[in-house]
């Protein structure tokens, strides 16, 4: 199946998204991640999520996925929008290498225990993209914009210890994003 993957991470406050993971999680990074998949040409799925590790595996841990999102394509900016959310992604022609990362083994998604779903190897290139999104669950949800550029997200000593949360989309969207980090979409068959 042919997949347009779309993917866009933005920098938070790293103690409160301590304080919103499942025991046994660790944040790697101050960073929350959106995936939204083109797939097939005909039906969009967004994934949310962050990077941790767990009892030595590192990766992403899902917050929330969501199949038959609707999308649209009009002038070479790519939307998908939800009640919930909505995001937008501009190719901007320069490409760079695969996507890969290092320190990722999957994507842990929960359950009566979680589970690991290995993650995908990619070999094609990635095409960087300007990107804008918006968080529509309260008033105080998430949204931000690109830059223009690729910045790191370097993980933050704890400093302020904030009441314990569950762990759902509701709760990890109101931490706002303190800047986009960057945005590319990777085409491939799957």
């Amino acid at each position: 199946m042919d997949i347009e993957q779309f993917v866009m991470a933005y920098g938070v406050e790293q103690d409160r998204l301590r304080s919103l993971l499942p025991d046994g999680f660790s944040s790697l990074r101050p960073v929350l991640r959106i995936n939204a998949e083109i797939r097939g040409g005909r039906s969009g799925y967004v994934e949310f999520n962050t990077a941790v590790e767990k009892d030595g595996t590192k990766g992403w841990l899902n917050v929330g996925a969501w199949e038959e999102v609707g999308f649209a394509k009009m002038d070479g900016k790519v939307v998908f929008e939800t009640d919930f959310l909505k995001i937008s992604f501009t190719p901007v022609g320069i490409e760079g290498g695969c996507p890969a990362e290092k320190d990722n083994d999957g994507c842990f998604f929960l359950g009566e225990s979680p589970r690991l779903r290995p993650s995908e190897k990619i070999t094609a290139n990635k095409e960087f993209c300007d990107c804008e999104f918006k968080w529509l669950f309260g008033k105080s949800d998430a949204r931000g914009k690109s830059i223009g550029k690729t910045l790191p997200a370097v993980c933050t000593e704890a400093k302020i210890s904030y009441p314990r949360q569950d762990f759902t989309p509701q709760n990890v969207v109101a931490i706002p994003c303190e800047q986009v980090l960057g945005a590319y979409v990777v085409r491939f068959v799957r």
